[in-house]
């Protein structure tokens, strides 16, 4: 398995500044872009595009939190954390929020998309725009605990920063509950936002 840490030489560990990675990327891909390789052999050029894109990937790996959590468990433990889909109690009553808001407005967009009357269209657009506060509103509340689990995710990496091999090990269990939780709220997102692309139009 490649070592996305390895290939932009950055340390093993839970908590990187997107910036500063983001500025360490683009030095080292600006010497790899396969612009600068124009005027190469074909094989120099297939090099470049291949390294290139190596540390594309591993920036993207590295530059979100859930994707990092992943493989860096992956490189410790030497295989994916188990998939487990039951969400945290904790999380129950948002999970039935986001549920519950998603289909209603799936059937509120059932039902703008079969309006053909200007008048009951304009009616619609109103009900809509009050869709996307509440969706909005609801998005809200996801980034707020994000931005929860980010701190917690700092924690973590303070702690693992200064653990020895061993003490690390502890560490993991932890660092797999939030790979997990950062995938519920990654997903909510994502669900949230898709619904608000679609009452925007």
């Amino acid at each position: 398995m490649t070592d996305n840490f390895a290939l932009l030489n950055e340390p093993r560990r839970p908590w990187l500044d997107a910036d500063l990675l983001k500025q360490k990327f683009l030095a080292v891909a600006s010497d790899l872009h396969p612009d600068r390789f124009h005027n190469a052999s074909e094989l120099e050029k297939n090099q470049a595009t291949q390294r290139y894109t190596q540390l594309n990937a591993a920036f993207n790996c590295l530059a979100e939190p859930k994707l990092r959590l992943l493989h860096l468990l992956e490189l410790e433990l030497g295989a994916k954390p188990k998939d487990i889909q039951q969400i945290p109690a904790a999380l129950a009553d948002l999970f039935i929020e986001v549920s519950n808001h998603c289909r209603s407005a799936d059937i509120f967009l059932a039902e703008k998309s079969q309006a053909t009357s200007p008048l009951v269209q304009v009616q619609l657009f109103e009900r809509g725009q009050d869709w996307v506060e509440k969706l909005n509103s609801l998005q809200r509340t996801l980034n707020e605990l994000r931005t929860k689990l980010d701190g917690e995710l700092k924690s973590l990496d303070a702690q693992w920063i200064v653990a020895d091999a061993e003490a690390r090990k502890t560490i993991l269990p932890k660092l797999e509950e939030l790979y997990r939780l950062f995938g519920y709220f990654n997903r909510w997102n994502n669900q949230i936002q898709e619904r608000v692309v679609q009452l925007s139009f």
